[in-house]
C-alpha cells in the first residue's frame, strides 16, 4: 500500500497535464464539429465528494486561465484555481459499446464517490 500526499505549492510553478492520443483524437474532432479551437478544463465544488472536473469547449481562455499546450492544433486552458488540484493529471478518452468518458487520471484524488462524477483532494 502506498500513501500519496498532496501539495497545493508544488503546482504553482509548472504545469503538467497530458491528453492521451485517444482523448486528442475525441477533441479535435468535437472542436472541428463546434467550429470552436481549444478545451477549457476547470472545476467545480458539487457533487456528493467535492469537486466535479468540468471541460467547455472555447475560443479564447478566461481571465487567469493557464495555457497548456497539447498539439499544434490544440491547446488546453487549465482554470488558475484548478491548477495545483489537476497538477500531473492525465486526461483520457474510453469508449464501450455506445457509452463514451473522458476520464482523468489524477494522481491526488484520495477518494471518489460511488458513481464516479466527483472526488476528493486532501493536502497536508
Amino acid at each position: 500500500m502506498t500513501v500519496n500526499s498532496f501539495d497545493p505549492q508544488s503546482a504553482l510553478s509548472d504545469l503538467n497535464v497530458t491528453m492521451t492520443d485517444a482523448a486528442v483524437r475525441h477533441f479535435q474532432k468535437q472542436l472541428q464539429t463546434a467550429g470552436l479551437s481549444s478545451v477549457r478544463l476547470f472545476l467545480e465544488e458539487s457533487g456528493c465528494s467535492g469537486y466535479m472536473y468540468r471541460v467547455e469547449l472555447v475560443d479564447e481562455a478566461s481571465p487567469g486561465d493557464v495555457t497548456v499546450p497539447v498539439r499544434d492544433d490544440l491547446t488546453l486552458f487549465v482554470a488558475d484555481d484548478a491548477r495545483a488540484i489537476i497538477q500531473g493529471t492525465e486526461i483520457d478518452f474510453k469508449k464501450d459499446g455506445l457509452n463514451e468518458l473522458i476520464k482523468f487520471n489524477n494522481p491526488n484524488v484520495t477518494a471518489e464517490c460511488g458513481c464516479g462524477e466527483s472526488f476528493v483532494v486532501e493536502n497536508d
